[in-house]
C-alpha cells in the first residue's frame, strides 16, 4: 500500500470534492481514503450505504475502499469513544466531516499493521485541510498526536452501565446487546458480536450453465486462489476474497457469482424441477433465481419479482450473463400483483439482516427495534400474499438472514395458525445436520457457530 510523501506532492482536485475545496494529493492511497471518508459521511447524512462515488476507481482500489468503510463501521462505536477522548470536542457534537476523518485516522493507527503512524496522521491532516481548511487539519492533528503518545496504553471503555459497556467494546446498538445478551446469554453474545466484527468468510458458487466444476477449479489454481469445497451443498466454494473474481471478470462472465453458502439453503429446500412453474418474490439481485435455474438445468419456468426497477436491471443483466435464460423479470408489489398459482414460490422476506452484520455492517446503524416490528409486519402480509400463489401439493419456502426469533419461527408459527392448508416439511434429506433446528423443522445458521452468514429458512406444503 502507497503512503503520502509531502516531498513529492502532485495535486488535482478530487471528482468528489466540491470545486471551492483545496485540491488534493494524487496518490492512490489517499483516494482510496477519501472515497471511504465521502461514503461515511453520505451514510451519517442519508443512513443509506453507497458505493457509487467509487465506481470509476480500478477493481483493487474498488475493494480497498469496501473494506474501510465496512471494518470502520464495524467498529463505529469503540473509534468513537477513543475520538471522545482525546478531543475536547464532545464526539457527539462534531461536524460529520471531522469525525469521519477522525474515524478513518484512527481506525489506520490501531489496525492497519501496513501503514506507519506518521503516514495515516498525514493522510488523515491532508483530508482535513482539503475538506475543511487548514484549521481543521491542525485539530486532527493534535488529535492524533495525542493518541500516538499513547499506542502501547490505548485506554479501554469503563462505564458503570454494563450495555453501553459491550455496546461500545463490540461497536453494537445497545438494543441489540441487550436482546441478545438476554437470549444468548452474555458469553455468547460477545461470540456472536466478535464473528460480526469479523472479516467474514465468502462463498462463490460455479455456474454449471457456463463451466464443469473441474474447469473451475482450474480457472481459481491458475488465479492463485485457495478454496476449500464444502459438504454443504454443491458447487460452492470458500474463498479468502472475492477480488479476483471481479478483477479476472469471472461474475460479469457467469462463470460463478458471490453467494453465501448458507443463503444458498432456501433455493435448494424448494426442490425445484424442470418444467415446474417457479416464483421468486423479492427475488433481486437474483442470485436465488439464478441457483434455481442451474438447479433445474434451465428448464424451469421462473419468474422473478421484485419492487426495484433499478435492482431488476441488474437481475436481468446477471441472468442474461449467467446463460439463465428461463427467468422471466416482472417489477411489481407483490402485495398488490395476481399472479396464476404455481409449482413452487420462494419469499426470501425483506428482513433486519442480523445474520448478515459482518458483511453489512452498516445494518448495525440502520436498524432499531421499531425497525423489527415494521419488518416482522411486512414480513407476515408477504408470507400470506405468496401462500396464495401456492397450488394445492406445491410448496412455498419463508426465507430470511435474520437471527431475530420473530422474524423466523415465531413468524411461520402465527402464519400455520391462520392458514392450516399448509404444513412444515422436515429438512433433514436437504441441510445438514448442525444447522437444523431441533424439531428438525428449520435451518438457522449463525455467524459465530457455522463460519457463514446467519440465516433462516422453512420447507412448507400446501396440503388442501
Amino acid at each position: 500500500m502507497s503512503t503520502y510523501d509531502p516531498g513529492s506532492t502532485v495535486y488535482r482536485v478530487h471528482k468528489y470534492f466540491p470545486k471551492n475545496l483545496i485540491p488534493t494529493p494524487l496518490d492512490n492511497f489517499f483516494n482510496e481514503r477519501s472515497v471511504s471518508v465521502d461514503i461515511l459521511i453520505s451514510f451519517d447524512q442519508h443512513k443509506s450505504l453507497d458505493f457509487s462515488i467509487s465506481d470509476e476507481l480500478d477493481p483493487r482500489e474498488r475493494g480497498q475502499v469496501r473494506e474501510y468503510v465496512q471494518n470502520i463501521l464495524r467498529k463505529r462505536s469503540y473509534l468513537d469513544f477513543l475520538i471522545d477522548h482525546y478531543a475536547t470536542i464532545d464526539v457527539t457534537e462534531m461536524k460529520t466531516n471531522l469525525k469521519n476523518i477522525l474515524r478513518l485516522g484512527i481506525y489506520d493507527m490501531l489496525f492497519m499493521d501496513s501503514t506507519p503512524d506518521y503516514a495515516a496522521i498525514n493522510e488523515a491532516v491532508e483530508l482535513g485541510k482539503s475538506k475543511m481548511g487548514s484549521k481543521t487539519g491542525d485539530l486532527i492533528n493534535a488529535i492524533l498526536r495525542n493518541l500516538q503518545r499513547d499506542i502501547e496504553q490505548i485506554p479501554k471503555p469503563q462505564f458503570k452501565d454494563r450495555t453501553k459497556l459491550v455496546a461500545t467494546t463490540f461497536s453494537h446498538p445497545e438494543w441489540l446487546v441487550s436482546r441478545w445478551s438476554i437470549r444468548f446469554g452474555e458469553r455468547e453474545a460477545f461470540q456472536l458480536m466478535q464473528a460480526n466484527n469479523t472479516r467474514p468468510s465468502y462463498y462463490v458458487r460455479a455456474n454449471t450453465m457456463r463451466t464443469t466444476l473441474t474447469n473451475f477449479e482450474l480457472r481459481m489454481e491458475k488465479l492463485g486462489v485457495e478454496f476449500k469445497t464444502n459438504d454443504w451443498l454443491p458447487n460452492f466454494y470458500k474463498v479468502h476474497s472475492v477480488q479476483p473474481f471481479i478483477e479476472k471478470g469471472l461474475l460479469r462472465k457467469g462463470i460463478c457469482h458471490v453467494q453465501d453458502i448458507a443463503a444458498g439453503f432456501a433455493p435448494f429446500i424448494l426442490d425445484p424441477k424442470p418444467n415446474e412453474k417457479i416464483y421468486d418474490l423479492c427475488a433481486a439481485p437474483g442470485t436465488k433465481s439464478i441457483m434455481i435455474s442451474d438447479l433445474t438445468e434451465g428448464k424451469s419456468d421462473i419468474l422473478a419479482v421484485d419492487i426495484s426497477g433499478e435492482r431488476l436491471e441488474k437481475l436481468a443483466e446477471s441472468a442474461l450473463n449467467f446463460g439463465a435464460e428461463n427467468i422471466k423479470i416482472r417489477r411489481g408489489d407483490i402485495l398488490e400483483l395476481s399472479l396464476p398459482l404455481a409449482d413452487a414460490v420462494l419469499l426470501d422476506a425483506p428482513c433486519t439482516g442480523t445474520g448478515v452484520l459482518s458483511k453489512r455492517a452498516d445494518l448495525r446503524w440502520r436498524r432499531d427495534e421499531e425497525g423489527l416490528k415494521n419488518a416482522v409486519d411486512l414480513q407476515t402480509q408477504l408470507l400470506e400474499e405468496a401462500a396464495n400463489m401456492v397450488k394445492r401439493g406445491g410448496r412455498l419456502v419463508y426465507s430470511t438472514c435474520s437471527i431475530e426469533p420473530e422474524e423466523n419461527m415465531e413468524q411461520v408459527q402465527k402464519f400455520l395458525e391462520n392458514y392450516p392448508t399448509f404444513e412444515l416439511q422436515p429438512l433433514e434429506d436437504f441441510v445438514p445436520k448442525e444447522v437444523l433446528t431441533e424439531d428438525g423443522l428449520a435451518y438457522q445458521t449463525y455467524p459465530h457457530k457455522h463460519d457463514s452468514d446467519g440465516h433462516f429458512g422453512v420447507l412448507l406444503i400446501r396440503t388442501k
